[in-house]
């Protein structure tokens, strides 16, 4: 039977190997946003509108759509410990590279170096975390990595932007380049080392999308990440309309990053066990949010409430969505999980321009509900999807399979 791996089965957690990998996640999401926090002083320090500015945050997301299946097909041979390492070295040029950039010209290429390796990146790192730990801890392990997601959103995007307002636009790059240098050396140390062998599978989308169970998720996973960008983009017009606070908008990202931790940390206690039922709960549970959020016009605390239901939500469905790829994908994860990022950049994409059409449409008050219908079709899918895409775990099995009943025993007399 071939194997991906020449060295055995992990039989011990990597806690330290787990950090690393979700500093580089934390890393990688700060790189991402970093751009939108600064527009104003990227647009005058290099001469462009802030619309042309946005761009380095548009194509970034584009550049990753178009290439993330060929570079992961390219790159399959690789050893994962050299490419990982060598994808958080590429996020330290990149940031560097932007914040020497002479002119947009010089920024829009480094940005697109780095949402290359922003692709590969989320290609490689699961199938490289279900491979370094214990199979029956794989959960558990995809949290403390994922967590790094919900740190990038709280606490890194808003630093990288106070330290831009403070020092410059160009320093804020330039300190998380260096910290992507320590990362790097870190990565050299701490992660294991996995070799591929010979008759391991090579990356194939095409047989990946041919597993059972792996289309399913390839388009339940993005609608929920198109739902909640439909609604995240449009916030603030939502607290406007919605007579909110000023300060609400702030408030609410913040709510919404702390909340996904809270969600992840749920979720890693329930996803080796209880992996389908408790998907299903939260996706409901998120689409109810999004439902009732009109009703919380003129009350920050339903808001508030509701949106750390949808914070924690997206935190836990990354988790359970993730851990569903890699298993359905079998012996092609690392393409099935290529997909998967393909498809959830388009979602982000796609969410945006839903959210602009219900915004138009149906008014601030309404982006929620609107929101709403694309999760109800995620749950929709993630119900039929029992048998491949969301199986039952083994605490679900227990209560769904009959019980033996025991032999009576005869009274000899």
């Amino acid at each position: 039977m071939s194997s991906a791996i020449s060295a055995p089965s992990p039989t011990r957690f990597p806690y330290a190997a787990m950090v690393v990998l979700a500093t580089i996640a934390f890393t990688a999401i700060t790189t991402e946003l970093l751009p939108s926090g600064l527009l104003p002083q990227i647009s005058t320090g290099l001469g462009v509108s802030e619309p042309v500015a946005g761009y380095l945050a548009a194509a970034y997301a584009a550049v990753i759509v178009v290439t993330v299946v060929p570079a992961a097909r390219l790159l399959g041979k690789i050893p994962r410990h050299a490419l990982l390492v060598g994808l958080v070295l590429t996020f330290a040029l990149s940031n560097a590279l932007v914040g020497l950039a002479p002119d947009f010209t010089s920024a829009m290429i480094a940005r697109l170096v780095g949402g290359l390796a922003h692709g590969l990146l989320w290609t490689t790192m699961a199938p490289f975390v279900s491979r370094v730990v214990p199979a029956d801890k794989v959960g558990k392990a995809l949290a403390i990595v994922f967590s790094g997601n919900s740190l990038g959103l709280a606490i890194g995007a808003p630093v990288g932007t106070a330290l831009g307002g403070f020092l410059g636009w160009r320093a804020a790059f330039m300190v998380l380049a260096g910290f992507g240098v320590v990362l790097t050396v870190l990565a050299f140390w701490l992660l294991p080392r996995v070799q591929r062998i010979s008759d391991a599978a090579r990356p194939s989308l095409r047989k990946a999308i041919g597993q059972p169970g792996v289309k399913s998720v390839a388009i339940a996973w993005p609608l929920l990440v198109l739902a909640h960008f439909a609604l995240f983009t449009y916030i603030a017009p939502f607290i406007r309309e919605a007579s909110l606070p000023d300060y609400a908008t702030s408030l609410s990202l913040t709510v919404l990053g702390g909340s996904g931790l809270l969600g992840i940390w749920i979720a890693g206690l329930t996803v080796d066990s209880r992996p389908r039922r408790s998907l299903l709960i939260t996706t409901a549970a998120i689409a109810a949010s999004m439902f009732l959020l009109p009703l919380a016009v003129g009350n920050l605390v339903l808001a508030l409430v509701l949106m750390t239901v949808w914070g924690a939500g997206l935190g836990a469905i990354g988790i359970y969505n993730q851990s569903a790829i890699l298993r359905a994908g079998g012996e092609y994860s690392e393409a099935a999980n290529g997909l998967t990022v393909l498809t959830i950049q388009l979602g982000i994409t796609i969410g945006a321009l839903y959210g602009s059409a219900a915004l138009v449409v149906g008014g601030p008050l309404l982006v929620p509900a609107a929101a709403a219908i694309p999760v109800v079709a995620a749950f929709v899918i993630t119900l039929a999807g029992k048998r491949y895409a969301y199986p039952p775990g083994p605490r679900e099995r227990i209560w769904l399979e009959p019980r033996p009943v025991a032999d009576k025993v005869q009274d000899p007399a």
